[in-house]
């Protein structure tokens, strides 16, 4: 167990890592900047023109929404407001969690006086444990406390409802937090009820019965989001009971996902239900958003690397593709073939409104409105942790600074300089005030092949999808060289179609795009997306051996970098037009099977990320060139 950050303790199972508290990791960089961009846009003036999240709202004392918004945006303001250390961000923060923490009564219960619902008061505690990080307030824990009292006292007599049974884990982990700060064994207590009150997402994950695109009614087990919240709820329960049989169910919950709904992007479809293989069906940013603070979570209590490889792919691609680059607009739902974005009644959703691959405030439905500011500064303070023997691993690679205590209770940095993932290299630069022994645990990608490690001239050779620790004597000053090398691969998908990937990035073709605002004013205004040049090509490619047929150039990193504009490299390969297919419900067609015929002439299609498009193909049928 590590010395110094709290971990689980007995009689939780041994968690893998100790996420490190906010404030320790700061964001440098390209990071930083996109975290800047976040600020800059909706995440900053939100509360200027949204009425959930004013001045009326029922988490700030008024009379208005009173649910989960509130939480939500808290849930992510805390986080970019210590990140970039934005005082403005962070009293707006502190005014939120004032109020909160003022507000409980004498059998536990907090929040606006309407909610009477267990589940707002679970992403409200999310919240309230990074703001007890960032800076100690001694109001946190105590109202925890209370908190988890009421909830032995109450769950029995009123138990969990709708949503708070299936995101019983979220409020779970908040318990588990309390649990290894205080030894309160009520904490614990709590967190075993709600887990015998929740859904049985593990069962549910190994025994898998949603294998089709869902139908147009709702239910809660083929929820898009609650999905990508419970990916994690099988690893809480692992750390509740140490029963190896949830342990297995998280891995079985990402591959079922992947095998009957997986998106080319490391994300799964949903618009708003479970909607199976095809590009042209939405993920919901929210579900982005969550899938990322399973992984993180999971991350923590389990160490596997492959949860850092899925987060990387998910927040280098999916998320920024569903904002708009200034960030002052996002998706309800993303298409990794999104041809059109536009309000309309015939569209290809399970049962999401017409508007919901529009640009715009509140697309569709504000949930994800208010829970889109979580995925960038979460991301950013899970990029390293501790370790049990007292070092430090690093989890995600992103810039970024760490400030944190190893063993013997020396206090270091660790720089880390990079534009990972749109470059192979890596620069770690450890600064300590005297030389001290101490592990560090180095994440290697699964998808790279021949992996290095130079420490003072010594090279080490790192294992894919796996942490290589280095343990040795450190001087202030050492720096540890990383290469990852990236190569493209060919990945065959919905029948039988092809994307590109390289590294942690996704490639799409980017489609000219005319912006049109059909809503407000700016720049918070509504926009429809409309191609301006063809889309429906397949691409010439060896598909066994893919470096053959694409050539990559690079450029200096533009601002903002998710944007057409902005990618620093390009991929190029060759292709064709397919005439027969076309649009249909205002989107990409069915994807004829491959491989296909075409006697169109053969192009040169240029590629970028796909965090970088708006408008893009990313599965191309495979053209037959025999």
């Amino acid at each position: 167990m590590n010395s110094f950050y709290p971990a689980n303790k007995a009689p939780l199972a041994p968690s893998a890592f100790c996420s490190l508290p906010l404030g320790a990791i700061l964001p440098k960089g390209w990071l930083r900047r996109q975290l800047e961009i976040q600020a800059d846009g909706l995440t900053g003036h939100i509360h200027e023109f949204w009425p959930d999240l004013g001045p009326n709202s029922g988490w700030l004392g008024g009379d208005g929404e009173s649910w989960e918004r509130g939480p939500y945006y808290l849930d992510g303001l805390i986080p970019i407001a210590f990140l970039l250390q934005d005082e403005n961000l962070i009293s707006r923060a502190k005014q939120w969690m004032n109020w909160m923490l003022r507000s409980q009564k004498e059998n536990g219960w907090f929040g606006p006086e309407r909610n009477t619902d267990w589940w707002p008061l679970g992403v409200a505690l999310k919240a309230m444990t990074q703001f007890c990080e960032a800076i100690a307030d001694e109001r946190v824990i105590p109202l925890m406390q209370r908190f988890f009292a009421c909830v032995c006292s109450e769950l029995p007599s009123r138990p969990l409802e709708s949503w708070a049974v299936y995101r019983w884990a979220d409020t779970a982990i908040s318990a588990i937090w309390l649990a290894n700060r205080t030894n309160d064994p009520t904490a614990l207590k709590a967190a075993s009820l709600l887990m015998r009150q929740g859904y049985d997402w593990a069962r549910s994950f190994v025994t898998f019965a949603y294998k089709e695109r869902s139908s147009g009614y709702f239910q809660h087990e083929t929820h898009v989001v609650n999905n990508a919240m419970a990916i994690k709820t099988p690893g809480v329960s692992y750390a509740l009971t140490g029963d190896e049989f949830f342990r297995e169910a998280v891995y079985k919950a990402i591959e079922n996902l992947d095998r009957y709904h997986g998106q080319v992007t490391g994300v799964f479809s949903g618009d708003e239900h479970l909607a199976g293989l095809n590009p042209s069906q939405g993920t919901e940013l929210c579900a982005v958003a969550e899938y990322m603070f399973s992984l993180e979570v999971l991350l923590e209590l389990l160490g596997d690397p492959i949860f850092g490889d899925r987060v990387e792919k998910i927040a280098f691609n999916a998320l920024p593709a569903t904002f708009s680059p200034d960030m002052w607009a996002h998706q309800y739902d993303q298409q990794a073939n999104q041809v059109l974005c536009k309000n309309d009644e015939d569209n290809w959703w399970v049962n999401n409104g017409p508007e919901s691959n529009t640009f715009g405030v509140e697309p569709n439905f504000g949930c994800c409105t208010a829970n889109m500011h979580q995925a960038w500064p979460k991301l950013a303070s899970h990029l390293w942790m501790a370790t049990p023997d007292d070092g430090l691993a690093a989890v995600v690679w992103a810039p970024c600074t760490v400030n944190a205590t190893v063993k013997g209770g020396v206090k270091v940095r660790i720089d880390v300089d990079t534009n990972y993932p749109f470059e192979e290299t890596i620069t770690v630069t450890i600064n300590v005030p005297k030389p001290v022994s101490f592990p560090l645990h180095l994440r290697c990608p699964g998808w790279t092949k021949n992996a290095i490690a130079s420490v003072s001239g010594k090279n080490i050779e790192l294992q894919p999808g796996s942490f290589t620790i280095i343990e040795r004597e450190w001087k202030d000053g050492d720096v540890i060289e990383i290469v990852f090398p990236m190569s493209a691969t060919a990945e065959r998908r919905f029948h039988g179609s092809v994307s590109l990937t390289r590294g942690a990035l996704v490639y799409s073709m980017p489609i000219g795009e005319k912006w049109v605002k059909y809503r407000g004013e700016e720049p918070h205004a509504d926009y429809e997306i409309y191609p301006t040049t063809p889309w429906n090509y397949g691409l010439s490619v060896n598909i066994e051996n893919p470096e053959d047929s694409i050539q990559i150039r690079t450029k200096p990193m533009g601002d903002p970098v998710f944007s057409p504009d902005g990618a620093p490299i390009e991929m190029f390969v060759k292709g064709r037009i397919v005439p027969e297919w076309q649009m249909q419900h205002n989107a990409a067609g069915l994807l004829p099977e491959s491989p296909i015929k075409s006697s169109e002439p053969i192009q040169t299609l240029r590629l970028i990320p796909y965090g970088c498009t708006n408008l893009r193909i990313t599965e191309f049928p495979l053209i037959d060139e025999t």
